[in-house]
């Protein structure tokens, strides 16, 4: 995806708790002295322990001074649209323009209704949505009184008013077709979270959004798009996970390569509120200012968008060595990950770089020596084919390795979203980790923010799972084929290994079914899970050891 050129800005989202309401709004306030652009809380009325969002920001609004605050997202269904059209222009004329306004189509139908809400399907929601924004903005724009005949919402002879102090945007919490097809046609802006949509989703998604905005004659650059990330400072690997440094090239990556150009933390305490702002903010600043002012490159030459050229005779840092994710069951490393590999030659062990092997510098794929779980197979990998034999006489050009290193991020993220959920799974089968420990554990990953039940996770990482196949089915495997027809046996294979874990993921669905109706089969959930377990690490291993050379080699497209 493009840069559309939008000034980058930086925020973050608060934790609304009721009982820490005061270390809520120094946060806010600690925000605001930073020099950081955005405030947000997320709003989820049905949860007592919250404090309302409306209140809160007009709170923070009230003792900052130039931060801008908005709902993260704004839940539709508790909040008819003709009086929060009115509440956001009134809190934007208080503050001087300080106030955007994050829409969703409202998740959680159950607490929803529990609040006497309505319980709306997916494509009612979507409508609802549509209905909604025209509600708003007919109240927004001066003029004479509007109306606005919805199925869900209406307006009979409203008058306009108050007008905002600025031209208040609309930004979408969308995930779904449906609903990114409406961020395209009427949103000013695209606000996903990073526990739902991962950076290696963002192309697809941000496509669908410009698609739609074409198709409604508008240009798909005016719309901003905004990433709410999570992660820590101190992680060693994969995204959001390492020093300032490591998230200022990733934020940059996406700002240039995917279009991002407001990015929200989620944070908790000042100290990381401080790195963020003080540390992370200004370097992606630098990053991206050098890279937009730089000429373009010429044919064959490019570095990737946020990737720095290191020097003649350099390694380029990798930064995925596992994922950043919390591990259920103490702190171990992401399966198939190898560990304390012998450091290159004047590089120290602990640097982040890996163990130069094969011809690729830099960029190591993952060994497959993992000891097997399950007892059961879906391959014979004696039969896996091979691709052709390197070149020793090719270089690799910076970007070809960033392909390549991208390709074991992606996996290092599966791998570590795997470990969550075998730990999950085996707390819960031996005894030790009861269903309501169960929820309050994943009521902590700032990735699983509000899925805490183990069916919810599973579902979860076997759609991302599935996701990410058909991208790779879809997208990368054709361009290597028509780059390198050498690769058709690997590419075949790997593609009929695709299906075999497909039909697995439906193996483990079945197995959670029956297991939500009956906690005492959670054998066979535990034992599908082993099975994934040993297929995927084994993929996923084969994968890289094929095709990391090739990516690097054959550079895929920007």
């Amino acid at each position: 995806m493009p840069d559309y050129g939008h000034e980058l800005e930086f925020g973050v989202f608060v934790p609304p708790a009721a009982e820490s309401a005061d270390a809520v709004v120094e946060l806010a306030r600690l925000a605001d002295r930073l020099g950081l652009d955005l405030v947000s809380a997320q709003d989820h009325p049905y949860q007592p322990a919250f404090l309302d969002v409306w209140t809160l920001l007009s709170v923070v609004a009230a003792r900052t001074e130039r931060v801008r605050v908005f709902p993260n997202v704004a839940n539709l269904p508790l909040r008819p649209p003709a009086v929060l059209a009115r509440a956001a222009a009134s809190l934007d004329v208080l503050t001087g323009g300080r106030v955007e306004l994050g829409l969703g189509a409202g998740a959680f139908p159950d607490g929803v209704a529990a609040l006497g809400g309505p319980r709306r399907t997916a494509a009612e929601s979507v409508a609802a949505l549509a209905e909604a924004i025209a509600v708003v903005r007919a109240l927004w724009t001066p003029g004479p009184a509007r109306t606005v005949d919805g199925e869900h919402y209406r307006l009979a002879g409203a008058r306009p008013g108050p007008t905002p102090a600025h031209d208040i945007g609309i930004w979408l919490g969308a995930y779904k077709r449906r609903m990114l097809e409406l961020t395209g046609r009427l949103a000013d802006g695209w606000l996903p979270s990073y526990g739902y949509a991962a950076p290696e989703e963002l192309a697809a998604m941000n496509a669908v959004i410009d698609k739609a905005a074409a198709d409604a004659g508008r240009d798909p650059g005016a719309i901003r798009r905004l990433y709410n990330v999570s992660g820590s400072f101190d992680g060693d690997g994969g995204w959001f996970a390492g020093p300032p440094a490591v998230w200022a090239e990733q934020l940059a990556e996406l700002a240039l390569s995917e279009g991002v150009s407001g990015f929200v933390l989620a944070v908790g305490n000042d100290t990381d509120l401080r790195r963020y702002a003080e540390e992370v903010a200004p370097a992606v600043r630098a990053l991206v200012a050098a890279e937009r002012a730089a000429p373009p490159a010429q044919p064959g030459t490019a570095t990737p968008p946020g990737t720095a050229t290191p020097p003649d005779g350099a390694t380029p840092r990798d930064n995925a060595t596992q994922s950043g994710s919390a591990m259920p069951s103490g702190g171990a490393t992401s399966p198939g990950r190898a560990t304390d590999r012998a450091a290159e030659p004047g590089v120290p062990r602990d640097s982040g770089v890996r163990e130069v092997a094969g011809v690729v510098p830099g960029v190591v794929p993952t060994a497959d020596d993992v000891p097997r779980r399950s007892t059961e197979t879906l391959w014979d990998e004696a039969e896996r084919p091979t691709g052709p034999a390197p070149d020793p006489t090719v270089r690799y050009a910076p970007d070809g390795r960033t392909h390549a290193r991208h390709l074991i991020d992606i996996h290092d993220h599966l791998r570590g979203e795997l470990t969550e959920l075998l730990g999950m799974v085996r707390q819960v089968a031996d005894g030790s980790l009861s269903a309501g420990a169960a929820r309050s554990h994943l009521n902590t990953l700032t990735m699983r923010q509000n899925n805490w039940t183990l069916g919810a996770y599973c579902e979860s990482y076997c759609r991302v799972l599935a996701v990410h196949h058909t991208i790779e089915d879809e997208s990368l495997f054709p361009h290597l084929r028509r780059r390198d027809p050498r690769l058709a046996p690997v590419l075949d294979r790997l593609e009929s290994e695709h299906h075999a874990i497909a039909g697995l993921l439906d193996r483990i669905d079945a197995a959670l079914v029956a297991t939500l109706h009956d906690p005492a089969r959670i054998d066979a959930l535990s034992a599908a899970a082993d099975l994934l377990a040993d297929a995927l690490l084994s993929h996923l291993s084969y994968e890289e050891r094929e095709l990391v050379e090739p990516l690097a080699r054959l550079r895929l497209p920007v």
